[in-house]
């Protein structure tokens, strides 16, 4: 029903900037909230940023001021700014997308994934 596709990985050096997109398509009655996700090597993965259907957004206390999440509705898109890179920000960030229905019922979707790698 619905597919989101992460893009804009790569690999940076410390302190450098990567900004992450995620393309929602399919049929999305509403969406509760969006964010992103990360799983670094050897370790589970963990919320990175939120953004809710208001626009209020919550991030991990090790990214606040150097990463900015946002989305484009008209695009259909979630944003990831990320600056100031660590290599510990290193991992596979994951989209998700928090959905209802028509009839209230809620879904959760996740993307593939895109690999960020910093390096020192």
């Amino acid at each position: 029903q619905v597919q989101l596709v992460e893009s804009g990985g790569g690999l940076v050096q410390a302190g450098g900037s990567l900004r992450l997109s995620c393309a929602a398509s399919g049929s999305i009655f509403g969406i509760n909230a969006m964010g992103w996700y990360r799983q670094a090597p050897g370790k589970q993965r963990e919320l990175v940023a939120t953004i809710t259907s208001s626009s209020s957004t919550n991030y991990a206390d090790s990214v606040k001021g150097r990463f900015t999440i946002s989305r484009d509705n008209a695009k259909n898109t979630l944003y990831l700014q990320m600056n100031s890179l660590k290599p510990e920000d290193t991992g596979v960030y994951t989209c998700n997308a928090d959905t209802f229905s028509a009839a209230r019922a809620r879904s959760v979707y996740w993307g593939q994934g895109t690999q960020v790698t910093v390096s020192s």
